[in-house]
């Protein structure tokens, strides 16, 4: 396994091993000891599966309190996944950064609690599989605009297909800081 660092930190890129031959293969997505031992230190205790067609953008979601860990994975497809960094007081707080996840490259992310997440779908479905540190508490969900133009995402598409509840989220200036995430969030 391969893990490489994002300019945010506790924000990682997991290469897991994959092993392939004549019947297919095989990739371990999550152990526990070793994913730690590489810095996802994080108790799952939800696992979410969903299907989008092209061009939909999914976020940018974050809880406060009951704040979520991810650890992201394209099962089939291709998306476009954005982390944003809205922790109080964080040297980086923001800003954004991307990472395009696929089945063929096989990639996860680790997103911890503190950051919005969100990800635009690039292929013409896509399958997408999450773990989370914390229970989906819709009394805590908040969200930011995507199109929030402080923050500056270059989505790869202007129009995406979007719910009405991301449409409508705020730009990050406008949430009351009492709804941020601190820079350092308890797992609870």
């Amino acid at each position: 396994m391969k893990v490489l660092n994002t300019p945010f930190e506790g924000v990682l890129i997991v290469e897991p091993d994959f092993f392939e031959d004549q019947r297919g293969y095989f990739q371990e997505t999550f152990q526990k000891k070793r994913y730690r031992d590489c810095g996802v230190d994080a108790r799952f205790v939800q696992d979410n599966l969903s299907f989008s067609i092209c061009a939909t953008l999914r976020g940018l979601h974050y809880q406060k309190p009951h704040g979520q860990a991810k650890l992201v994975q394209v099962i089939r497809g291709e998306i476009f996944d954005v982390v944003v960094d809205i922790r109080q007081k964080s040297p980086t707080f923001g800003r954004w950064i991307s990472v395009q996840l696929s089945d063929e490259n096989r990639r996860q992310l680790f997103v911890p609690a503190g950051f919005a997440h969100g990800f635009l779908v690039l292929s013409d479905t896509a399958h997408v599989h999450y773990k989370c540190s914390d229970f989906y508490t819709p009394e805590c969900e908040g969200g930011v605009l995507w199109a929030d133009p402080d923050l500056g995402i270059n989505w790869p598409v202007e129009k995406p297909l979007l719910s009405d509840k991301d449409n409508s989220y705020p730009r990050l200036k406008d949430i009351p800081s009492c709804r941020l995430p601190d820079m350092i969030e308890k797992e609870e």
